[in-house]
C-alpha cells in the first residue's frame, strides 16, 4: 500500500477508531458527533452575521481616501501640475 506523506492508511485508521470507542465508549460517541456539528454550524452562523467582510471593505475605503490626502499633502507632489483628465486611449 503507497501512503502519502501526512495520510494515514487503513491500519492507522482502524487503529484510532479503536482507540476512540475504548476512550469514549459507544453510547458517548453520538452524542459527541453531535455536539461538534452543533459547534460547527453556530460558527457557520456566527461568521456569515458578522458583516465581517463589508466592514473590511469600509476599513480598506478609509484607509485609501486617507492615503489618498497624503499623497496630495506630499511637497513633491504640490509642485506637479494637476492632470485630473487623462486622455481616452483608443
Amino acid at each position: 500500500m503507497v501512503q502519502f506523506a501526512g495520510f494515514m492508511g487503513g491500519y492507522e485508521l482502524l487503529v484510532v477508531v479503536v482507540v476512540i470507542l475504548l476512550l469514549f465508549g459507544g453510547k458517548k460517541i453520538p452524542e459527541l458527533a453531535k455536539g461538534l456539528g452543533k459547534g460547527i454550524r453556530d460558527f457557520k452562523k456566527a461568521t456569515e452575521e458578522s458583516n465581517l467582510a463589508d466592514d473590511l471593505k469600509d476599513v480598506a475605503s478609509e484607509i485609501r481616501d486617507v492615503k489618498d490626502g497624503v499623497e496630495k499633502m506630499n511637497p513633491k507632489n504640490m509642485l506637479k501640475p494637476d492632470n485630473t483628465v487623462k486622455p481616452k486611449k483608443k
